[in-house]
């Protein structure tokens, strides 16, 4: 619709169009940004009195763009109507025509403005011939929740009896056991026609036992029947999946198949990998590489060993779940745990974190940290080493392995591949939406940041996942202003390496949204007075005001103001430095409000990260151009959960507030950590914080590109609280009351365990695991990634 209106505009309005083009021509630039280039719009048309351009097809075509190359012949754009779709145009300078063009025509005049020539024959990756055949969502709001949309397929393949869908979840039945011991059915039942016939005779012999009896009271008669252990273990769980059994083979339905994958045992050990950073419980939180992951995933252990426990044991089974948390050894550990190679994660039963190290090609063990993106050259030796690891300490495959990150979910794809196990891939973050042209200047950035390794990575190992789990549906496909992060994927180029122009598609149903949560017992409402750690208000004090404090700078001239309150690594990406100044040039918001900061060091010398010294130095320029030391406090500190925690709620008690402030933020769990709490939130509108906050309701969106809009609205908030009684507390209740509706741990690793009962369902029943696609991603790991990564090692 779109096109066809632009191009009826072109033949209506030729002169108009040609001079709005020109005066982008005239513009000089040639790599443009789409907002850039409304605004360039909106001048043009300011300054020739002609506003009603902006309304016009034309004007909406503009508005939808999301890039543009000017050349000295032509002028690409590519226009992003929604979520999703994508049109690429072409206008001809010289005989004044508009054209569609091909997504390889438009990465390729984008790799001719680079390399300043034509490349024919870059490597091309095109995985769209593989998936030809393969199940596809068609709905923008079907995406991320491609495991409803699996359901109903296959409920309906149940219901077609040439399909012998019921045969395959009568084999997948007898398929599951654990330790030599089978579950589910035994021999005695040998087709889906017996199985029936048992399962009305099952509930039959079930109605007439006592209510409290258990599997083991009734064991004998059950098996006689052909039934094993698995059904349940009261007498009501075993006829509720009896019940749910019968009514999806007389009657197939996509509730009850969820519903009936959910109760079969099916998942009693998880190995999650997550090689980069410092991963330990104590004294790693803002070292290099190290933060929200951290956090996540343990508290994700925590929830998902409950879940299992619970599950299994209403299975009526005695087997006690294990989790490995796999990560790196690091044995120049500092003040960390990270040289032990084993170690119990705190609050759990049976949950370790297994340390595995890197190696050198002889052998040797790198006994330094390493930053995240130059671990590429040993990904594979380490997943070797912890395939060994895991089935010693297992002593068997784990049911499910989840990857973290790009280097985790690589490593799990190199572990699912060989020990044939359901995978699950968690990204956090992909890099390529957080740096500008990070594709298309990938030689410039090489050096410091190796995205032609990461890049690739990400391409196979999100190919080769059976399921993605993502927080939010920003993550996976963005919003109608906003690219997501995977659809970022879709189609891009690296020249002179390989050009992309199928990479991942967002309708693929792998991809669901599982949103994490924070830790109830640490990040409880600031109200919940008997929960409180008042035994830690002298630390926190000492913290924020106590002029001897170690790693800080700065102070409170005016201790009695609320207390403006962010906390994140010092990479680029956290603006933090951003939120420094945006607060420094606010006179009235300097005025009404205190600023605190927690993240990094405040000592340069103590860094050996590039970005986080350049980070620092930076703050450390604006707290003495803007004379900061009296309403700005810095501290260089890494807090413990139940400080961090205290912290939150100690400055809810002064009634102030917390700010996100970064560029991008995947999903955002400080904010969740604060909302939790009680604080009125700030945070930013790119990425995860825009659907966790209701905008004026739980919280506020800002853009963190803009901070003197940003201060201004953050002054403005806590004016009214002067001036409008309540109006603070309104908007804490609506924090606290979007986190208890949306993010909990609890209804986090319900979904999770569901998800993975579902897809090792599909992985067995179908051709999920895509077995040329597979080919396909093993030719480009074994050719293009595995030289690459040969690369970093050299430097």
């Amino acid at each position: 619709m779109i096109l066809e209106q632009l191009r009826n505009y072109l033949q209506e309005y030729p002169e108009t169009f040609e001079q709005v083009f020109q005066s982008f021509q005239d513009r000089k630039k040639n790599l443009i940004l789409g907002g850039e280039l409304w605004d360039d719009l909106v001048e043009y048309c300011q300054d020739n009195n002609q506003n009603e351009i902006l309304s016009s097809p034309l004007g909406s075509a503009i508005k939808k763009t999301h890039e543009a190359l000017r050349t000295d012949d032509f002028f690409y754009f590519v226009i992003r109507p929604k979520v999703a779709t994508w049109y690429y145009l072409c206008f001809n300078f010289e005989n004044k025509t508009l054209g569609e063009i091909t997504v390889t025509d438009f990465l390729k005049a984008k790799e001719r403005f680079v390399t300043g020539k034509d490349d024919n024959f870059l490597l091309e990756i095109d995985l769209a011939p593989f998936e030809r055949d393969f199940p596809k969502m068609n709905q923008v709001r079907s995406i991320g929740h491609g495991v409803e949309f699996l359901n109903r397929r296959f409920s309906s393949r149940l219901a077609n009896i040439l399909t012998k869908g019921d045969e395959l979840l009568f084999n997948f039945l007898r398929v599951h056991g654990y330790a030599g011991e089978s579950f589910m059915i035994n021999g005695k039942i040998a087709n889906v026609r017996e199985l029936r016939t048992a399962l009305v005779s099952g509930m039959e012999f079930l109605d007439g036992q006592q209510s409290d009896a258990e599997w083991e009271d009734v064991r004998k008669d059950l098996r006689n029947l052909g039934f094993e252990a698995g059904w349940g273990r009261s007498i009501d769980g075993i006829k509720k999946s009896f019940s749910i059994l019968a009514n999806l083979l007389e009657a197939p339905d996509y509730d009850n198949l969820e519903q009936f994958l959910g109760r079969i045992p099916m998942i009693f050990n998880v190995a999650i990998l997550s090689p980069h950073g410092f991963f330990g419980q104590e004294n790693v939180l803002g070292l290099p590489d190290t933060g929200g992951q951290i956090v996540y995933i343990l508290d994700q252990v925590k929830a998902l060993e409950n879940e299992m426990k619970k599950r299994i044991y209403n299975q009526g089974l005695n087997i006690q779940p294990e989790i490995l948390i796999i990560t790196r050894l690091i044995p120049e550990a500092g003040e960390t745990s990270c040289n032990e190679p084993e170690e119990h994660v705190i609050g759990t039963d049976n949950v370790r974190i297994i340390r595995v190290p890197f190696r050198e090609k002889d052998g040797t063990i790198i006994p330094h940290w390493i930053s995240r993106f130059e671990v590429w050259p040993y990904l594979e030796g380490f997943a070797r080493e912890v395939e060994k690891t895991i089935l010693d300490k297992l002593g068997r495959r784990p049911d499910l392995i989840i990857g973290n990150y790009s280097d985790g979910n690589l490593v799990a794809t190199l572990l699912s591949n060989s020990l044939k196990v359901t995978q699950c891939n968690i990204a956090h973050a992909l890099e390529k939406t957080k740096y500008l042209y990070s594709a298309l200047y990938w030689k410039d950035m090489e050096q410091q940041y190796h995205f032609s390794c990461q890049f690739t990575a990400d391409l196979i190992a999100m190919n080769s996942a059976d399921f993605i789990i993502t927080s939010t549906f920003q993550e996976i496909a963005g919003s109608n202003d906003v690219v997501g992060q995977y659809e970022s994927y879709g189609a891009f180029s690296m020249p002179e390496l390989q050009r992309v122009i199928h990479g991942i598609d967002v309708f693929d149903p792998k991809f669901n949204i599982v949103s994490p949560g924070a830790d109830d017992t640490v990040y409880f409402p600031y109200t919940n007075g008997e929960l409180r750690h008042k035994d830690l208000h002298d630390d926190i004090e000492k913290l924020l005001f106590d002029s001897n404090e170690k790693d800080c700078r700065g102070g409170y001239s005016d201790a009695e103001k609320p207390i403006l309150f962010s906390m994140a690594r010092l990479d680029r990406i956290k603006n933090l430095s951003g939120l420094v100044e945006l607060y420094a040039q606010n006179d009235k918001l300097r005025e009404l409000t205190n600023l605190l900061i927690i993240g990094g060091t405040v000592h340069p010398d103590n860094s050996g990260d590039e970005e986080e010294r350049d980070q620092i130095y930076r703050i450390h320029q604006l707290f003495d151009e803007y004379n900061l030391d009296g309403q700005v406090r810095w501290l260089g500190k890494r807090l413990g959960k139940n400080l961090s925690g205290e912290l939150y709620r100690y400055i809810a008690d002064k009634r102030g507030a917390f700010v996100q402030p970064a560029f991008f933020e995947a999903f955002g769990l400080t904010v969740i950590e604060a909302m939790a709490s009680g604080l009125p939130t700030f945070a930013t509108q790119y990425g995860g914080p825009l659907e966790i906050i209701v905008n004026t309701e739980s919280g506020f969106h800002i853009n963190p590109n803009h901070g003197d809009k940003t201060a201004i609205r953050i002054a403005e908030f806590f004016e009214r609280c002067k001036t409008e009684p309540g109006h603070w507390e309104k908007l804490s209740r609506g924090a606290i009351a979007r986190v208890e509706e949306r993010y909990t741990w609890t209804r986090y690793a319900k979904r999770l365990l569901s998800l993975t009962c579902i897809y090792g369902f599909w992985k067995y029943a179908t051709d999920l695991e895509r077995q040329e696609t597979n080919r396909y991603l093993e030719m480009l790991y074994h050719l293009q990634y595995k030289p690459l990564a040969e690369t970093v090692r050299k430097e």
